[in-house]
C-alpha cells in the first residue's frame, strides 16, 4: 500500500529561494517526512524506473557519492512511481550484481503525490515516469538549486557535489563562485553597490581585481 501524503497543494511549481514542500511517504526506510531531514542538507531526486539501465548507472554513482555528502552534512532521497516492493527489490539487485549497497531511502510515489508536488513529471516526455530531476534542498529546509536532464541522459555526479560544496561555500564565506569553480579555487568577491564602494574596491588589497566590478580572492 502505498503511504505517499503531500501536505502542501501546489499552487506554482517550486522555485529556488522557496521553501521546499512538505511531504510525508513510505520508503524503503520506512515512512519519512521532508521534516525529518532539517538540520541537514538533502539531495531529493527522482528517477524514471526501477530495473532500467541508465537509472541503474545513476543509483551506482549516487552510492558512491553518497558517504562524501554526508561528510558535507549532505542526505539523499530517491524517488519513482514504483511500488516499495519493487525499489528494495531493485537495490537488492544492484548490490548483488554490481556490489553496491544502496543506503539512502527511496520513496515509492504510486499516486504521483510527491512528484507533483515538485513537478518532477514532464507530460511531453512521458506521462508515466518521473524525470530526472535534482532538488538540492538546504538545512533550513529552502529549495538552493533545481537541476532536470532528459530521460536519455543520466546526471553527472561530479557536479552535484561541486554544486553543493559551491553553495555551501557562498553560504559560509559570503562570496559567489565563477564557471568551473572547483574547493581550492578563487571565488568571486561581491561587487560593490555604490560609487564610493567601487572606489574603495580599487584601493583593496589581497584582491586579484580586473576591474571595479570583477574581483577575486583566495579563501584562506
Amino acid at each position: 500500500m502505498d503511504n505517499t501524503t503531500a501536505t502542501q497543494t501546489p499552487t506554482s511549481l517550486p522555485r529556488i529561494g522557496s521553501p521546499a514542500p512538505p511531504f510525508e511517504a513510505a520508503t524503503t526506510h520506512g515512512v519519512l517526512k521532508l521534516e525529518d531531514f532539517k538540520g541537514s542538507w538533502l539531495v531529493l531526486f527522482s528517477h524514471p524506473a526501477d530495473f532500467t539501465p541508465v537509472c541503474t548507472t545513476e543509483f551506482l554513482g549516487f552510492a558512491e557519492i553518497h558517504p562524501k555528502l554526508r561528510e558535507m552534512n549532505v542526505e539523499l532521497m530517491g524517488l519513482s512511481i514504483d511500488s516499495v516492493y519493487s525499489h528494495i527489490a531493485w537495490a537488492r539487485n544492484v548490490e548483488e550484481k554490481f556490489g553496491k549497497k544502496i543506503t539512502f531511502p527511496i520513496i515509492a510515489d504510486l499516486n504521483k503525490e510527491v512528484a507533483t508536488l515538485y513537478g518532477m513529471i514532464m507530460p511531453g516526455e512521458s506521462k508515466t515516469e518521473t524525470s530526472r530531476a535534482v532538488f538540492v534542498i538546504d538545512d533550513k529546509q529552502i529549495i538552493r538549486a533545481i537541476i532536470y536532464y532528459p530521460l536519455s541522459t543520466g546526471r553527472n555526479m561530479d557536479e552535484i557535489v561541486r554544486l553543493i560544496q559551491a553553495l555551501q561555500t557562498t553560504d559560509k564565506h559570503g562570496v559567489a563562485t565563477p564557471a568551473n569553480w572547483r574547493p581550492g579555487d578563487k571565488v568571486i568577491v561581491p561587487p560593490p553597490k555604490t560609487q564610493e564602494m567601487a572606489e574603495e574596491r580599487m584601493k583593496e588589497k589581497n584582491i586579484e581585481r580586473t576591474d571595479w566590478y570583477f574581483s577575486k580572492k583566495d579563501l584562506k
